[in-house]
């Protein structure tokens, strides 16, 4: 039976760091934005609808996952 790699730090910590910069990313192209599109933006629900579609996005994933053989 093969057994599934162990996660290390140096892992967790590139992912944390790729978050880190895609956020900031975002950020920084949020406020080039047009005044009117950053409102939007910001006093609608978006990034809350974007956060609930990601996530449940990440769940299919994993539950459609093959089982390790």
């Amino acid at each position: 039976m093969a057994e599934r790699g162990t996660v290390g730090l140096r892992q967790v910590a590139l992912l944390g760091a790729a978050i880190v910069g895609i956020v900031l990313g975002l950020a920084v192209g949020t406020s080039l934005l047009p005044p009117e599109v950053q409102g939007a933006v910001f006093r609608t629900p978006l990034v809350i609808v974007v956060l609930i579609v990601g996530t449940l996005l990440v769940l299919v994933r994993l539950v459609r996952r093959p089982p390790v053989a």
